[in-house]
């Protein structure tokens, strides 16, 4: 019927789990350190229902306390199932609040499942002559679906909604009636929920089975027909798959009762909801929320047409009129918020000028002289900072006031006004402050304009203050300042080929925009001397992040050269090796296939060549082809060695071989990596457009790669300084092993010796075996490894591995004592050190759930022996700068890779860099074990390592 009311139906914990689940290599974390993912994740599908879907009546369904009937019919059912994350945990209260504000109810009943709620709910609303749709991920639900009752799937996978009805649910399961589903899940049992099933069935021989006899009972009545161990295995275990077809049967009796007129949706406390969203931060869910519940006054036709009209924002003056001798502190903040509860531009008084003449520039430059502390901002024609143009540059030392120089499409105009402002720049005695300086540093190199003085960074002093939060300006200023920025896509418009650039927005907005980030980095920077200063990594921020963006700033100016001859040779090459692969893969396989579809070569591997009696599958029901996965086959199966080999090939060739040239510099010739400064939580840079750190060096192509890197011409060679085992040597200080560092002092090698130590042998007479097995332990350690995970990455057995773990435990004590007190550090305090006193947060350390708590733990060792190592290069790459600075030699500082520097070494030089490289690095920190460094140098990279 066209007019047919609709009831939804959610259920809570399915949502919930794969809200957690899709941020889980990103976590959302507030500034609070709570980890929102859950709640952002659930709400998020219940808007989008909202929105959608607009629904007449609306309930959300909970589990509580399990299902008794079906523990008593089975006691194992759900019983290896993992402890429920913390942050799922923290997560339901939260969301409870949410439902109770925007008057959603939540329906639960102690002991039984939320499934059996919603299908007990949705027969009843059948019969009352509703449409019923039931919003879960969980497939389970199929077996419900009938004329008015349906599955209402959230997106997955960059897919929309997924709706099933009678028709979708026959052809996904292969049924003739959903409530074969039954069956089907009877028969092949399910992993999640400890449902046994029939042994050796699975998805294709259950659908088999349906298609040829009906059901389970079916089934069961016809065993004579089947033939050999199938035969024997299914009569064999006839009351097993009666059993797990009653556990798959979602009830439908609960006692709760369709109460319609409660279930009514309708609109939701705002103030209430919005609230809620506000203590945790939810800025783009508040704007969703308020959008859909609290639309605009314009958009109402004149409801509110009464109301009192706001006051307007001062604009900025772009005529005579000149604010630089006004009254410090003329532009008060006003106490009005926007509808999200923000201070924005539109609501606070403030002052932002156009500076466009002679006269006013020179006032500009004056003022700012002045000063101690500057922020400013530049505005650009892009994003690659060492090709676009400048357009303009927003100044601010004052809250809500500031300036905006801008600069015409002339580039030798736009010189020769930079120009002007020079003894700002080179200013030794100005504080310049900015959000990602990095970027405006560089932007301001290609017009030879160097940025001189101390600098404050607002994106690294958020990276130290809280480094699992997001540290863009726009969050940064909503969460601290209680202030929404105006948006780039209110100026330019989203991407896309309809995006303007800057130059062509018109100046009164470009003056708005830019001195609005200026005026806000300012003010953010007032707040995070603070914050430094509590969270004690002042010292870290001023001695080493801050001194670094310098440095790093350099370094991506200069580039590095690329041999793009070498790497045309070099792919066709790995086109050959790729074709010889597919050849090889083709022949073991007996048969052609798409190798890079996980669909195709899932059935080639596990039902064809049949690897494995139990092969993993994903969440979709597909056998699982991931590299863990294929990795622990690939020692007993040529295909699959040939397999990984393939990928590495093709991966090594797209992502380097025919896309380093395309990242070449068109002006430089040269190519210019991006460091990443604040966004590894231990510490560690990153780089990007190329990423440097992800080059494969333990294989032969991989390695080969590195050939492409060569100096700038025939007057340098590349030189490569490393440091040697620098966090094994770390962990032997710290853990003050005295075995481990005598080892170390006494230059020797420190595999051999732990092999010899463990395999109680002398060190001369240390096998090759023993020495790998031996360094495979040392560095498995500081990540936590175990027998399982030992034993796979050696030759030994789980219980060989277990008793070098053990034995490696007991030759060094100091090591294991060491680990503990960390893990126990971290439970009292939330948090572990480097060696510096960077943190690194650690909010899963107490954790109930065993897995979560486990990796917390394996962090609290790793991150301060990992962060260490990187606040050690970090000092040395300080220290080498400001050397080679003085100095004034042509040799200059080049890449950072994992323990590695690589330089332009100009030939004249190599004899008194050298030891400089090797003293700074050396020394950088003192440590009882010594620091050591090895030192090459070649005609590229590769020579040079």
């Amino acid at each position: 019927m066209a007019n047919q009311k609709r009831l939804f139906l959610l259920d809570a914990y399915a949502l919930i789990f794969r809200g957690y689940y899709a941020f889980i290599k990103n976590p959302r974390i507030n500034s609070k350190g709570l980890d929102t993912s859950a709640i952002m994740g659930f709400t998020n599908s219940l808007m989008d229902v909202i929105k959608r879907e607009k629904p007449d009546y609306l309930a959300v369904c909970f589990d509580k306390g399990g299902s008794v009937d079906r523990v008593e019919a089975f006691g194992d059912y759900k019983a290896n199932r993992q402890e429920t994350p913390e942050a799922i945990r923290i997560a339901i209260p939260y969301i409870e609040k949410i439902l109770e504000a925007m008057k959603i109810p939540a329906i639960v009943k102690e002991g039984y499942e939320a499934d059996d709620i919603i299908g007990t709910l949705a027969k009843k609303a059948e019969k009352e002559g509703l449409q019923t749709y039931m919003v879960t991920p969980d497939k389970d639900f199929a077996q419900l679906v009938s004329d008015n009752i349906f599955m209402y799937r959230p997106p997955r996978m960059g897919n929309g909604y997924e709706k099933w009805g009678i028709e979708e649910v026959k052809a996904k399961f292969e049924v003739e009636d959903p409530l074969q589903v039954i069956d089907f899940l009877g028969m092949m049992g399910d992993s999640v929920d400890n449902i046994p099933g029939l042994p050796g069935v699975g998805e294709k021989t259950a659908k088999k089975f349906i298609a040829a006899y009906g059901s389970m009972e079916g089934l069961l009545a016809n065993t004579h027909e089947l033939k050999g161990k199938m035969k024997e295995k299914i009569e064999a275990n006839a009351e097993l798959g009666l059993l797990s077809k009653q556990l798959a049967t979602i009830m439908l009796d609960v006692p709760v009762e369709l109460e319609l007129d409660k279930l009514i949706f309708e609109q939701p406390n705002i103030e209430a909801t919005k609230e809620i969203f506000t203590d945790l931060e939810f800025r783009r869910l508040t704007d969703n929320f308020l959008k859909t519940f609290a639309p605009s006054e314009e958009s109402q036709d004149g409801i509110n047409s009464n109301v009192t009209e706001k006051p307007k924002a001062a604009k900025a003056s772009t005529s005579g009129q000149f604010d630089l001798f006004a009254t410090p502190g003329s532009g008060n903040t006003s106490e009005e918020t926007n509808i999200n509860g923000y201070k924005t531009i539109e609501n606070t008084k403030h002052f932002y000028q156009l500076i466009n003449t002679p006269l006013s520039r020179k006032l500009l430059l004056e003022k700012l002289l002045q000063q101690n502390s500057v922020c400013f901002d530049t505005e650009t024609t892009g994003l690659k900072a060492l090709e676009v143009e400048l357009i303009g540059i927003a100044f601010s030392w004052e809250a809500n006031k500031g300036y905006y120089v801008a600069f015409p499409e002339d580039q030798e105009e736009t010189k020769t006004i930079l120009e002007e402002f020079r003894s700002f720049f080179e200013a030794e005695t100005i504080e310049k402050i900015g959000h990602n300086l990095k970027y405006d540093i560089k932007v301001l190199s290609n017009y030879d304009m160097p940025v001189k003085g101390k600098l404050f960074d607002t994106m690294i002093a958020h990276y130290l203050i809280n480094p699992d939060m997001r540290h863009n300006m726009d969050v940064l200023s909503e969460t601290y300042l209680n202030y929404q920025p105006v948006s780039i896509t209110e100026l330019i418009g989203k991407k896309g080929k309809n995006q303007l650039s800057m130059r062509e927005v018109e100046l009164s907005k470009q003056t708005e925009y830019a001195v609005e980030d200026a005026d806000v980095t300012y003010q953010l920077k007032e707040h995070f001397s603070k914050e430094l200063e509590s969270g004690n990594v002042t010292k870290l921020f001023n001695d080493v992040e801050t001194p670094l963006v310098s440095v790093l700033s350099a370094m991506e100016i200069e580039g590095i050269n690329l041999d793009t001859a070498f790497l045309k040779s070099l792919s066709v090459e790995l086109t050959k090796d790729i074709l010889q692969l597919e050849q090889n893969i083709y022949q073991q396989a007996g048969e052609e296939f798409n190798i890079a579809s996980p669909k195709q070569l899932g059935p080639i591997l596990f039902d064809k060549l049949k690897l494995v009696d139990k092969p993993k599958k994903t969440k979709t029901g597909q056998y699982s082809t991931a590299e863990d996965v294929l990795s622990y086959l690939a020692k007993d199966h040529q295909i699959v060695a040939d397999i990984l080999e393939y990928r590495q090939y093709k991966k090594l060739q797209s992502t380097y071989v025919d896309a380093l040239p395309n990242e070449i510099n068109p002006k430089t010739g040269r190519v210019h990596t991006v460091y990443a400064q604040a966004v590894a939580a231990t510490g560690r840079l990153s780089s990007n457009n190329p990423n440097l750190q992800n080059i494969p060096i333990r294989t032969k192509r991989g390695q080969e790669v590195r050939k492409a890197f060569i100096p700038r011409n025939e007057n340098y060679v590349l030189l490569a300084a490393d440091y040697s085992q620098i966090e094994l040597r770390i962990i032997a200080a710290l853990s003050e092993e005295e075995t481990m560092i005598k080892a170390f002092q006494h230059g020797e090698d420190i595999h051999a010796s732990t092999a010899a130590k463990v395999f109680n042998v002398p060190i001369e007479e240390v096998t090759r075996e023993q020495r790998s097995n031996a360094k495979t332990v040392n560095f498995g350690i500081i990540y936590g490894v175990s027998a399982f995970g030992l034993s796979n990455q050696t030759d030994l057995t789980r219980s060989e591995a277990k008793e070098l773990i053990d034995t490696y435990y007991a030759t060094y004590p100091k090591l294991r004592s060491y680990i503990a007190e960390q893990v126990n550090f971290a439970r009292e305090h939330g948090y572990v050190e480097t060696v510096l006193g960077r943190r690194r947060y650690l909010k899963d350390i107490n954790s109930r759930n065993a897995i979560v708590r486990g990796a917390a733990e394996r962090n609290a060792v790793n991150a301060p022996i990992q962060g260490s190592a990187a606040d050690i290069i970090k000092l040395a790459m300080i220290n080498i700068y400001r050397r080679f600075e003085q100095e004034n030699f042509k040799s200059k500082m080049l890449l950072q890779v994992h323990d590695e520097l690589v330089f332009d070494a100009h030939k004249d030089e190599i004899d008194i860099i050298k030891p400089i490289i090797k003293q700074e690095m050396e020394n950088a920190f003192k440590m009882s074990v010594p620091l050591d460094v090895e030192i090459d140098t070649g005609a590229n990279w590769l020579e040079a390592h």
